[in-house]
């Protein structure tokens, strides 16, 4: 699938896409975000026996599946907003490109360390990249949603996809240069809709030259999507950031009511079947 993506398999033409543009990367963007409870996805978490990430990529698809079922309705008769009736198409192929660090030895280590022999702390960015489909639908039950992403992101545990794409790329890079891997790494992202990361933070209040930092909203610039979703926790707050090309979404802060409105959705569907 990666080397598909990379020689002609694209993702379906939707109001997230970026028409497969030249020079993506290089348009203005707008960063938006918002701050929710750490504390309400545990407590999806623990009711549905899942991970924290399973929950968020459940919030995302079902945020996603929301905000695109409105832009659909905006442009046609609007069907509803059910499971049986509404505006989207079928079979849309949309994906997320994940960049994943794939050290042995993950973190920050000390240089003496690195320099020993033997030791698993090596040098330099290890990046693999990951294809995670989303199967962009409403369902009527808010815990669909997680389910649903809770089985493709144990399928794609079981595989090797992100150490595979980083050999791939590893090889074309010593057989035919830097600008012909970075030439095929950017027709992947090209070929797919969006990105996504979902970072660990601290769990205990740090500060900046002894100011406190109130929350972490990190992202990056530069990428040829018109999306990326960056979820970072932080105490006991999520903070999830939009990074998005204005031309392809002109209201980015009806995605994000989109995304916080489904996180409220599938916590109270777990606090009313009583999972916890």
């Amino acid at each position: 699938m990666f080397l598909a993506t990379t020689l002609f398999l694209k993702d379906t033409m939707t109001p997230l896409s970026n028409g497969w543009k030249k020079g993506g990367g290089h348009v203005p963007r707008r960063f938006v975000y918002r701050t929710v409870s750490l504390d309400d996805i545990k407590l999806i978490k623990n009711g549905m026996k899942t991970t924290i990430n399973d929950v968020v990529m459940g919030v995302s698809l079902a945020g996603l599946s929301r905000y695109l079922n409105r832009r659909y309705g905006e442009t046609k008769e609007d069907k509803g907003a059910t499971q049986k009736k509404n505006n989207l198409p079928k079979n849309i192929r949309l994906r997320a490109t994940l960049i994943m660090n794939i050290r042995p030895s993950p973190g920050i280590h000390a240089l003496a360390e690195m320099m020993e022999k033997g030791s698993k702390a090596k040098w330099g960015n290890w990046i693999g990249s990951m294809l995670l489909p989303f199967a962009i639908a409403l369902y009527d039950d808010p815990l669909d949603y997680v389910r649903q992403t809770k089985a493709t992101i144990d399928r794609k545990k079981h595989s090797h996809e992100a150490m595979i794409s980083y050999f791939i790329i590893k090889t074309v890079l010593k057989l035919f240069g830097a600008k012909v891997a970075a030439f095929l790494y950017h027709r992947v992202m090209n070929h797919t809709t969006m990105c996504f990361s979902n970072i660990v933070g601290p769990m205990e209040e740090i500060g900046f030259y002894g100011h406190p930092m109130a929350f972490l909203a990190p992202s990056v610039y530069g990428q040829p999507h018109g999306l990326m979703i960056h979820f970072q926790s932080y105490i006991n707050k999520m903070t999830f950031v939009l990074s998005v090309d204005e031309e392809i979404i002109p209201d980015p802060n009806r995605l994000c009511d989109d995304l916080e409105e489904s996180l409220k959705f599938i916590k109270d569907a777990v606090v009313a079947r009583r999972l916890v």
